[in-house]
């Protein structure tokens, strides 16, 4: 028998860069189907637009770089950054919208910083906070979910809508967003910090249409088929338990220490875990590899930290949902997180 010498690693990693991008879009098909089921097909339109968008931005920028385009496009970091920003968007936003997100992600967020690996924030959650930021009416002009619409749309509606701003009756959004009892509809976690702002309390605030068992109705659906994806994800091995664990947890403690301290003027555990991002941030959007931390103590303090943003914005600061904030602020530490929590060297400190 003759033995083969050969240099290491000896052990080699089937998985390559697009299979797990494409595994990890894969992963959101349920959450995309629930999203679309409760709030109707604006979601596919949005994410239709998205990708043919971030497909011709990273074609441009790879022309005017100089390089082949389609080993970088192929890769699908791209298409994954266009799926996580069309599902964060509301389903009937102004088709600019879309197009302004997914320009500023890739030209701006990614390739100007070098390309894929050195982009130091999340793509999709930058180009987010910048069209909430600088177009705060469009991007919290979410629908309720077809149940309770006063006048249900159709394909055709939100299509037109998307394109138009008006249904092809010439109904304009507003119409769209109100519920079957005349008001205009608002996400939970927006109805609920309102409504406490306005000296109501929680339960009062919850005893409305738009709200199921445990959250808003529709949005607890799809956040628990976006944790489905996520346990999919850590059965693939394609991203590590710590930081959705530790973002989970800890706004799970944070949220039920406020709900134990104050029940009238905070919602309880459930209501976070399944409202807003919670789910898709966490196992979606934290655990991205280039802007995450990536030592192991370090994905903890890290995801534990994003949870405890979160909470603490939504509660205290002025916007409903924090999860994109609070992933961009853990972003610019993750540089110091990783200094501090580098693993022992093997040998280190041993007596010679």
């Amino acid at each position: 028998m003759k033995l083969t010498m050969a240099s290491s690693p000896h052990n080699h990693s089937h998985k390559t860069l697009s299979r797990l991008m494409l595994t990890v879009i894969a992963a959101c098909i349920p959450g995309i189907l629930v999203q679309s089921y409760f709030f109707g097909p604006g979601t596919l339109f949005q994410l239709a637009l998205a990708l043919l968008t971030v497909s011709l931005s990273e074609a441009a920028m790879m022309k005017l770089r100089g390089r082949p385009v389609w080993p970088t496009l192929s890769d699908g970091s791209a298409w994954l950054t266009a799926v996580l920003l069309a599902v964060s968007i509301p389903p009937l936003a102004p088709w600019w919208i879309t197009v302004i997100g997914c320009v500023f992600a890739i030209v701006i967020v990614k390739q100007l910083y070098g390309g894929l690996g050195f982009n130091l924030f999340n793509p999709a959650m930058a180009a987010y906070v910048l069209l909430l930021i600088s177009f705060p009416v469009q991007m919290t002009s979410w629908t309720p979910i077809t149940e309770i619409q006063a006048t249900p749309l159709s394909a055709l509606d939100q299509l037109a809508l998307i394109f138009t701003e008006h249904t092809l009756s010439g109904a304009p959004l507003a119409e769209a967003r109100q519920v079957i009892d005349g008001t205009t509809s608002a996400t939970p976690l927006d109805h609920v910090k309102t409504a406490v702002s306005q000296n109501l309390t929680v339960s009062e605030a919850t005893n409305n249409i738009a709200f199921g068992a445990y959250a808003g109705q529709g949005w607890q659906w799809v956040n628990l088929a976006y944790l489905l994806g996520g346990l999919y994800l850590l059965k693939t091995k394609v991203i590590n338990w710590h930081i959705p664990v530790a973002f989970i947890v800890t706004l799970a403690v944070c949220s039920g220490l406020g709900y134990a301290l104050s029940p009238a003027t905070q919602a309880g555990t459930l209501f976070h875990l399944l409202s807003g991002a919670t789910m898709l941030g966490a196992f979606f959007i934290a655990t991205d590899p280039v802007s995450a931390s990536t030592t192991n103590r370090g994905r903890l303090i890290y995801g534990a930290l994003i949870g405890l943003l979160v909470y603490l914005i939504r509660h205290f600061g002025g916007y409903p949902d924090a999860v994109a904030f609070a992933v961009l602020i853990m972003n610019m530490a993750v540089p110091l997180i990783d200094y501090y929590t580098q693993p022992r060297t093997y040998g280190h400190g041993a007596s010679s």
